[in-house]
This record gives structure tokens, sequence and C-alpha cells, in this order.
């Protein structure tokens, strides 16, 4: 895939020698660098973090031609991609996620032996993508047949038939009206009897699955994915989790306002899981998700702000609008905002 120079925003972390001092005053420093336009460098857990822009084209030379010819100092090399991309509001947000997933289905090509391994959020924040996706399958442009779901968490202890329960919601809002298998629909049981074992076998499906294509992922105002508050392991699995009182209080409107009734603990995929995905794309939208977002693209990585770990991934794509960049700097907006055009399905 061909990213434009706008989109790309590349990150080689743990550029690390094993020898002491090699580092901007050594052989980084006085080689590497003036190969690229320098944005800004920064200490992050222990490893310089250089945050470098070039065009595809050039990365592919640069790879080739002089990160392979590192393998003999034993330098461990990570190059990530990671994409901002604003639209104007959030209906246009919704959009283009969908079709963005539309487009990486039809072309993986599934098949009966061959099925695209999705991963799925709940909450406000996606509703309008699967609006949006449900409308392409019944128009006849995206098929669900040979596609796996997995979903991030669930409630413990609520009803699976419950109304706020994420099976209720998946069904509701997107299952039911798309040609997928229920058997491929998977999502945690918060009433097994051994939750931690219901856990691990949730992440045995994921392994035997292939692993996840593309997992799509919301973030509270706190910038916990899933259900990994602030404090969360960022190499955790799926796991039992307690919600912190901000979550608790933010999911208090599907109760009816009534505390007493929001479930405190939830099953969870780990920050690790999602990491493990081949692709990761994460919706923001709305201003009360701003600070968040600065805090996953702005700052470093940071376990009280669990988002801020995709920064390491090697493909994730954020998508936000316009009210979710308002504790951005004006100059970070208006590097990423451009013509970002929704792609045709294909």
């Amino acid at each position: 895939m061909e990213y434009g120079l706008q989109e790309i925003y590349i990150r080689v972390l743990r550029l690390h020698a094993p020898l002491a001092g090699w580092c901007f005053s050594g052989l980084t420093g006085c080689w590497l660098f003036p190969l690229f336009q320098r944005r800004k460098s920064r200490w992050v857990r222990g490893h310089q973090c250089i945050v470098l822009l070039f065009d595809c084209k050039l990365l592919k030379v640069l790879y080739n031609g002089i990160f392979s010819g590192l393998n003999f100092l034993s330098w461990k090399l990570c190059i990530t991609i990671m994409r901002l991309v604003i639209l104007d509001n959030y209906d246009l947000a919704s959009e283009w996620a969908a079709k963005y997933i539309c487009n990486r289905i039809i072309q993986f090509r599934p098949g009966q032996d061959r099925y695209f391994t999705l991963g799925l959020p709940t909450g406000s924040t996606p509703l309008g993508c699967y609006k949006k996706l449900i409308e392409y399958h019944k128009n006849g442009d995206l098929s669900f047949k040979y596609v796996k779901t997995f979903n991030m968490d669930e409630y413990v202890g609520l009803p699976r038939n419950h109304p706020e329960s994420y099976h209720s919601y998946m069904w509701n809002n997107f299952f039911k009206h798309i040609d997928i298998d229920p058997n491929n629909a998977h999502i945690l049981d918060g009433n097994a009897t051994d939750l931690q074992a219901e856990c691990d076998a949730f992440e045995k499906k994921i392994k035997e699955a292939g692993g996840i294509d593309l997992f799509v992922g919301g973030i509270g105002p706190d910038g916990h994915i899933a259900f990994n508050e602030p404090g969360s392991s960022l190499v955790s699995r799926t796991r039992v989790k307690t919600l912190a009182m901000d979550t608790i209080l933010a999911n208090a409107k599907y109760f009816d306002g009534d505390l007493s009734k929001v479930p405190t603990m939830a099953l969870t995929v780990g920050v690790g899981t999602v990491m493990d995905a081949r692709e990761v794309m994460i919706l923001i939208t709305g201003a009360h998700k701003a600070f968040a977002l600065y805090k996953a693209i702005e700052e470093g990585v940071n376990h009280m702000w669990t988002v801020s770990a995709f920064q390491q991934h090697p493909r994730t794509i954020f998508v936000c609008d316009e009210d979710a960049t308002l504790e951005l700097r004006v100059k970070t907006v208006k590097y990423f905002k451009g013509p970002t055009p929704i792609a045709p399905i294909a």
C-alpha cells in the first residue's frame, strides 16, 4: 500500500546499540541523521525515539540500502507507520472508517479456507461505522460470510440478553443485519463459571484463527482502549478487569443513570492482544476525547494512557473528527489535515 508523504509518520523506536554511548552523539548522530528531516526526538522508556518523515519509496531505499547493513552491529530496529486521518465531522469519520474496513475485506479475498479476522469495539463511537457497513452489505458490496470477528470486551455478571450487554449491542446494532455466521462471531462470556479460563480460551481462539487482520477500537476520555484502564500493563492479555470509577460514571447513562446498576468488572482483551493484530484502527471522535488523542500521539508511551501504546504498532491508523483535535498543536493538525478522500469501495 502506498502512503502519501503527508500521511506518513515514521517512528524508528528502540534504536539501541549494545555499546554504550552509541546514540545521537555517536554513530546515529553522525551517520543516520543527515539523511533525514528531523521533526523531534525524546526519550521513551529508556530508548531514544526519533520521529522521521519520508516518502515510502525513499523508505524502501533507506531500509534496503542502510538499515540492512546495521545487522552486524546487532541493532534492533522497529519501523512503524502511524497515520492520523482527520475528517470534518463524525459522519465523515464513520464513513471513512467503514470504507477502509470494507476495502480491506474485499482486497483480502476471503473464502472458505481463507477467513478475514476482524476485531471489533462497542460503545457510541463505532455505531456510525457499523451503520455504513450494514449499508454496504445490503447494497451487495460487502459480505461477511467468510469473516471471523472477535469483540474487545464484555461486562461480568450481566445476562447475555440484557439490553446493555455487549452481546445485545453487537447483535442489535450489527450482526443481525449482515450475513455473518453466528459461530464466527466471538464475544467473551461474562457469566462463565471460570472467568480466567474463558479469557484464556478467547486468546486461544484468536491464535487458532491465525491472529487478527484488522483490530478496530475506540477509546474512553481517559485514553483506555477496551477496558484497559489507566495503569494497565501495555503487554497485558485477555483477562478480568476491575473498572475505574470514571468508566463506571461514563457508562451510567446506559443504566438509567443508576450507578448501582453499572457492572464494576469486565472481561477485556489486553493491550498486548490488540498489539498482536496485523493492523489497528482507532476511532476517536468528539471534544471530550480531545485530550486523550493528544496523549495518544503527541506525548510518549505511557501506561496511564493505554492508547498511547499504539505509537509503537507497525500499522496504526487514528481516525478522528475535527472536534477530537482541539487539544492538538496547530502545526500537528495542519500537518495531518489535508485532502483525505474517502476511497471508493474496491
